[in-house]
Formats: structure tokens, C-alpha cells, sequence
């Protein structure tokens, strides 16, 4: 990048002893954290206003250091934006008699969404316009829209902070009224009984966040006389409510990552008592359907680690009355299942690849759908409607735009109901090429790598190529479509995908490889990656840029600790950085639920462990690559101080002239703006970042 003069802020240090185990640790920038009331604060106190200050010098610095790539930046917006088509609508789903819809309309950011009775061909009733609701606000988000048996009322959620604290409302979709019942703290979510006027809901700690309390409120009743219906007092657990696809029942689901339990009510008998289906136990999971007689239950029971398919009586739930329906197979991962009147649905994955077989109650037919390329991602959707033949699922790639297809079980037939658009006239699927190699790790194993690039580009030391991985919490990045990540590749970069352990591409011991003390193989594998991607000349360290966000900036500080020298340049988003302290301070959002992920530090084994890769911790007196970290000042899931205080760190201690840049997004938090457009451009920033070390600016 073109040289300046200005000149990157410079933190002050105030010391402050961190004493754990016997070990002393000094935290210079520990005087960077704000509570939740100091931020929101109409009036700011000097030190609230001292940590904003220098958030926007390091904003101020960013933005004159990127000033000569504002015109390319806004091109690079358009280019991305003239790709999407702005007035644009989801695929109709029915559910209990309406067709549901959401829609786009040119220019607006906000979603509509709407309604007809019967048929498509019925008049359009708009249930919500978010454009109309967002006006005032800075970031707006609408969630938890949840439609009552009698479809004429509906409860939505809407966060207007970016903390993920939801307030809840309640719309007379007849009427238009919005009632006077507000219910503040909440998750979002929401379950309507069967009698049209209670609902049940979670409740948030107001200083954790932890999903912690289950209410009930009846429609038209002071919010003040809801009724607890379940405390989780578990720090380690989270709770939720949701309702049976059957409808007969309401489940309340405790959860922590390695144990699971679920209560449950008849939806026509809202007053009674909840009933625990099994009681948690630990390194049990399971998650509960309901079909005719039966739960069904998706466990690991029986140390089935890629988890089987079991089902048990609605009168005798408990473990000893569980029996196999899809037995536990070492080589294939069973994620989820829905249930049909007629058909089993299963979503799979072997050998890393995505798969849905369809199995009839009957046994007659028992058989997986078709996909063709070497790497995929599909997606089951909801699938709301019980007494069905139609199973609707999205297909796409790195080279193929998503579809919506309906596809009938019974006859095997498919009916495409929506194609991705990518306007701008210039994609063609066959200009681009994908694949997926395997890089061997230090250990031996072996870690998928998928790759797309133009067909033009040449593989060589001199093409730049973005690696992504995120390994963490078992999940998987699919290899999906971007019409944004067109403009690196129409610019020669290659793109690359690595299916790390801490996911689980290959199945839950791939997760479990990732996790606890275990997790330096997240890091290790990335690193192996890039060290293979380098010695196959698909690029260089001189060309070759990392990107990761939230456990993926971890991921991130972690590998520029390790191996600097191997990239030209990082984007960290949003990342957790400073693990031990956040890990040992319970009072921040997450923290408690997370100790069966990272290990509990107050355990020396794994405070020892954990500090030995945390990046705040191992920040170092050497050269690191160019980087952007990029916050939301709102952010609950990894509070804005730690890419902050990592950000003084590096600054104090590399020794290098590359390019460190810090960019808080004071009005939003975890998941960036919440406008389409505006989430567009925070992308082609970080996009422009690594183009302009490319110098391919005039590209």
C-alpha cells in the first residue's frame, strides 16, 4: 500500500497484574474494557469517553491509510452490489395454509415479508416491512417471527443494539395492531400453545447473556405476572423452547457442549407441568422429534460418536427404553433428520461430503439423492409441512449458484423453483474450476482442502490465494457460492477452503481432534495447509493471505504467532483473541458455556494450555504480516477489547512496517451492519485490503 503520514495511535499502558496459579501475567491495556452501561450511557464518563476516543483514532488512522483505495473500494461495492438482484424474493413455503414470502425491493436494505391465503395467487398481506420498522436506527434487526395455530397473530423480535438481547412483541396480523405486551432480554425465539393466546420464551442473564430462564405470558397480561417455568442454574448449560413438528409438543432443551437434556408439555395444556424426557448425563446428547407414539432421539448414546438415530415411547422416555432405528456407523456423521408422514429424512456426511438419504416407514425404498460434483453444499430447509411427499433442499457450489428445489420422495421427480440470479451478464459457471486436494498434517493425517479459481488463472509462486478456515465448535464451512468472492477470483486469486480439525468435516472425532486439549491441531493443520498449498506452487508466502472471524481470528492470532513468515497478509474479524482472561471472567457473555470447547482455566492444566497459544498472550518482539482486525463496539460474542487490546500489543512489540490497521464498527456488533448493502461494503473493505497488497487496484 501507498505510504503516509499518518501515524498510528499509540495506547497508553497502565499495568495491571493478572495472577493465576502462581503465574503473574501484565496486562497493559486491560483499562480498554467498558460494561454494557458504560457504552449505552447517554452521557459518557471520562473513562468511557478515553476507550471511544482511541477506538476512533484507530478508525481515523485506518481510514487515512486506506484513503487512496476509497474510489477502487466504492467500484468494488458496486461491482458486488450490481451482482445481486436487489428486488428479489424467497421461495414461497407453505405452512398450516399460508404461503410465506420474503421479499426484496430495489434500493432498500430490509427485508419485507408477507403472506397469501390458499394460493399464490391470492392477495399479498404484508406482515412486516423492515425498511418502515429500522427508520431511527443505526442497526436494526427483526428475528423470532412466529405465527399463532389460528394464523392471526404473530410474535416478533427485534434487536436495535446488535447485542443479540431481543425485545419481544406481539402483532394483530388481522388488525395491524402491535399489542402492549414488550417482553425485554430475550433470545428471540418463541412458542405458541395450541390455545392461540400463551407463549413461552427465553430469557438472557442481563450481564452473561447465558439463555438461562424459560417464562410463560399470556396474551394481554402485565409482562410482570409471566410465570418461570425453568431456571437453568447450571453456568455451563444454556436453555431454549421450541415446539414439535407434530405441534402436540412443547420441548424445553438444556444444552452445553457436551451434554444435553429436554423437558416436555402437550401443546394443548399449557399450565401443566414439564416432564424431563432424560435426565442429562454427562457426554450424553440428544436431540428430541415426536412422530405418532414416539420421540426420536439423535444421540451419541452408546459412545456412538458419529451419533445414531433411536426412538422410545412418549409414556417411557427414559434411556433404558431407547432403541436403535439407524445404528451408529464409524464412517458416515448423522447431523440431523426430519420427519414425514411417510418418509425418514437423513442429512449426512462421509468422507467430508454433504448427503440426504430418504427412507420410507415402510422400508420399501431406502435411498440417497444424486450430487454430482466433487465438492457441494446442500441444504435441507424446514420443511414445515408433515403430510407431504415434497422435501424442499438448496444445492450449490463454489462454481454453481444456489438452487431451491422441491424434490418428490415418491416418484423421484425434481421441480427447480428458484435459480440464483448473478446479474452483471459476465458469470458463466464453466469459467471456473474446483476441487478439492488433501495436504498431509505433521501427524499423519490428512485435511481436505477445496479450491476454486478461474479457469485463467495460472498456478504458480506468483498467485495470490485467500485460505479461510474457522475449527471450532464442530462446525463445518461449507463449500457454498459467492457472488462477492467473484471479484477475487475474476482478479486471479484462487480461494481455499481448509476443513481444519475442530470441524467435523470427517466426522465428530475430527471435532474432538479440534478441542480442549486437543486444539492446536486446529492451528497446526492450517499452517500444514498453507505450508502444502506453498510447496505445489499454487502460491508463495508472498502471495498468500489467512482470513478468519470470531474462533476463526483466533485462529487467525494464532498461526501469525506461529508462522508468520508463511503470509503476506491476515483479516482478522472480530477475533477471539485473548482467551485465558475472557475464559476466566464469568461475568462475560459465553464465557461459562464454553469451558467444554477451550477447557476451564481455573484447572492449571488447562490455564497452562490455553495460555500457551492464546494470542494476546503470545503476541512477540518480531515481524508479522500486514493485517486488518475489524470489531463492532456492541459485539456480545467476543467483546471489542480484545482485537483492541490485541491491536496496542502488536503495535508495542512487532518489529516490522507492515501494515496494522484496527476498524470498530461503533454501531453494530458480532455480525457486522445489518443492512444488505452495508454488510456489502464492510466486504469489499476487507476485500480492497488484500487487492491493494496485491497492487491489483487497477485491475
Amino acid at each position: 500500500m501507498k505510504s503516509t503520514d499518518a501515524k498510528y495511535p499509540i495506547a497508553e499502558k497502565q499495568p495491571k497484574k493478572l495472577v493465576k496459579h502462581g503465574d503473574v501475567r501484565v496486562d497493559n491495556y486491560f483499562w480498554m474494557r467498558l460494561s454494557d452501561e458504560q457504552k449505552l450511557a447517554p452521557v459518557k464518563d471520562a473513562h468511557t469517553q478515553k476507550v471511544i476516543n482511541y477506538l476512533e483514532a484507530e478508525n481515523d488512522y485506518h481510514d487515512k491509510i486506506t484513503a487512496y483505495t476509497k474510489n477502487f473500494e466504492e467500484e468494488l461495492f458496486l461491482e458486488m452490489k450490481g451482482r445481486i438482484k436487489e428486488d428479489d424474493a424467497t421461495v414461497p413455503y407453505k405452512d398450516n395454509g399460508y404461503f410465506y414470502i420474503t421479499r426484496y425491493e430495489k434500493g432498500k436494505q430490509y427485508p419485507i415479508y408477507s403472506r397469501k391465503k390458499e394460493h399464490l395467487e391470492a392477495e399479498e398481506q404484508i406482515m412486516f416491512d423492515v425498511n418502515q420498522m429500522s427508520k431511527g436506527y443505526e442497526f436494526y434487526k427483526l428475528g423470532g417471527l412466529n405465527i399463532s395455530p389460528n394464523n392471526k397473530l404473530a410474535v416478533f423480535a427485534t434487536d436495535t443494539v446488535s447485542r443479540r438481547q431481543y425485545f419481544l412483541r406481539i402483532k394483530n396480523l388481522e388488525t395491524g395492531e402491535i399489542y402492549k405486551d414488550i417482553i425485554d432480554n430475550t433470545t428471540g425465539g418463541s412458542v405458541w400453545a395450541n390455545d392461540n393466546k400463551t407463549i413461552f420464551y427465553t430469557k438472557k442473564n442481563p450481564v452473561t447473556l447465558r439463555s438461562e430462564k424459560i417464562y410463560r405470558h399470556v396474551l394481554g397480561t402485565p409482562t410482570s405476572e409471566d410465570v418461570e417455568v425453568y431456571h437453568e442454574k447450571d453456568e455451563t448449560f444454556g436453555t431454549y423452547v421450541t415446539i414439535s413438528k407434530s405441534k402436540k409438543y412443547i420441548i424445553i432443551g438444556s444444552y452445553s457442549t457436551t451434554s444435553t437434556e429436554a423437558q416436555f408439555l402437550e401443546a394443548d395444556n399449557p399450565t401443566g407441568e414439564f416432564k424431563i424426557l432424560q435426565p442429562r448425563v454427562k457426554d450424553l446428547e440428544y436431540n428430541v422429534a415426536h412422530y405418532k407414539e414416539h420421540f426420536y432421539l439423535l444421540t451419541n448414546k452408546d459412545k456412538a460418536t458419529n451419533f445414531k438415530l433411536m426412538k422410545t415411547p412418549v409414556t417411557k422416555t427414559t434411556l433404558e427404553n431407547w432403541i436403535d432405528v439407524i445404528p451408529h456407523r464409524e464412517d458416515t456423521l448423522l447431523e440431523d433428520f426430519s420427519i414425514f408422514k411417510e418418509y425418514l429424512v437423513l442429512e449426512e456426511r462421509s468422507n467430508g461430503l454433504y448427503k440426504v438419504r430418504i427412507k420410507r416407514w415402510d422400508n420399501k425404498e431406502d435411498y440417497y439423492l444424486p450430487f454430482n460434483e466433487e465438492t457441494y453444499s446442500v441444504g435441507v430447509y424446514g420443511n414445515p409441512e408433515f403430510d407431504t411427499d415434497i422435501i424442499r433442499y438448496s444445492y450449490n457450489s463454489f462454481t454453481t449458484p444456489s438452487s431451491i428445489i422441491d424434490f418428490n420422495m415418491n416418484d423421484k421427480t425434481k421441480d427447480i423453483k428458484k435459480e440464483q440470479e448473478v446479474l452483471g451478464g459476465k458469470f458463466k459457471k464453466e469459467n471456473y474450476i474446483s476441487k478439492r486436494v488433501w495436504a498431509p498434517a505433521r501427524d499423519g493425517k490428512k485435511v481436505a482442502i477445496s479450491l476454486v479459481y478461474h479457469k485463467d488463472t495460472q498456478l504458480n509462486e506468483q498467485t495470490p490465494l485467500l485460505q479461510y478456515a474457522y475449527g471450532s465448535y464442530g462446525y463445518t464451512i461449507p463449500d457454498s457460492f459467492s457472488t462477492t468472492r467473484l471479484s477475487l477470483l475474476d482478479r486471479g486469486f484462487v480461494y481455499a477452503l481448509a476443513h481444519i480439525r475442530g470441524s467435523e468435516y470427517l466426522g465428530r472425532n475430527w471435532y474432538e481432534d479440534g478441542k480442549m486439549l486437543n486444539k492446536k491441531n486446529t492451528f497446526t493443520d492450517f499452517i500444514d495447509c498453507s505450508k502444502y498449498l506453498i510447496a505445489n506452487k499454487y502460491t508463495s508466502s508472498k502471495h498468500l493471505y489467512a482470513m478468519g472471524g470470531s474462533a476463526g481470528g483466533l485462529l487467525m492470532g494464532a498461526i501469525i504467532n506461529m508462522n508468520p513468515e508463511l503470509y503476506n497478509g491476515i483479516i482478522a474479524a472480530v477475533p477471539f483473541v485473548d482467551v485465558i482472561s475472557t475464559m476466566l471472567d464469568d461475568s462475560i457473555p459465553l464465557t461459562t458455556g464454553e469451558y467444554d470447547e477451550w477447557g476451564n482455566p481455573n484447572d492449571k492444566e488447562f490455564y497452562d494450555y490455553i495460555k500457551s497459544y492464546s494470542p494476546y498472550d503470545q503476541v512477540d518482539s518480531k515481524a508479522y504480516p500486514n493485517m486488518l482486525v475489524t470489531t463492532g463496539f456492541h459485539d456480545s460474542q467476543v467483546q471489542y477489547w480484545e482485537p483492541a487490546k490485541w491491536v496496542a500489543k502488536l503495535r508495542e512489540l512487532k518489529t516490522d512496517d507492515n501494515l496494522l490497521l484496527l476498524r470498530t464498527n461503533m454501531d453494530a456488533g458480532h455480525g457486522g451492519a445489518s443492512g444488505r448493502f452495508e454488510a456489502l461494503k464492510e466486504t469489499a473493505k476487507d476485500y480492497t485490503f488484500i487487492l491493494a497488497l496485491e497492487n491489483k487496484l487497477e485491475d
